[in-house]
């Protein structure tokens, strides 16, 4: 398995644990990827999960840029298109350091 899928499997197992209920993972679309999909009450979490073996570059937190987030929001647009009812949404960064010590941001940004 890839540290990627590693990582997003421990941010998945943390989330639950705090929780969350998993809906979808890694969901594609032509806009991008949203690495997790969950439900905390009635409120649709779209998680984007980031490890970083050290913070050069600014960390993992840095790496979720302006470019990344307008990403996220049209494949998260994407993916509740479907839905006949819009619930609340809010968009979280789950970071991961090279100690495993993971970091929860909830609402890391808002659209």
């Amino acid at each position: 398995m890839n540290p990627g899928a590693q990582a997003e499997q421990l941010a998945a197992r943390f989330l639950q644990q705090h929780g969350l209920k998993l809906l979808d993972s890694n969901f594609r679309c032509r806009f991008g990827e949203i690495d997790l999909i969950l439900r905390d009450g009635e409120t649709l979490v779209f998680a984007e999960v980031r490890q970083r073996k050290n913070n050069d570059f600014g960390g993992a937190a840095a790496s979720i840029d302006r470019h990344k987030q307008q990403r996220l929001v049209l494949t998260a647009q994407h993916y509740i298109a479907s839905t006949p009812c819009i619930p609340p949404c809010r968009f979280d960064a789950v970071l991961i350091d090279a100690s495993g010590n993971i970091e929860w941001i909830k609402n890391a940004f808002e659209v």
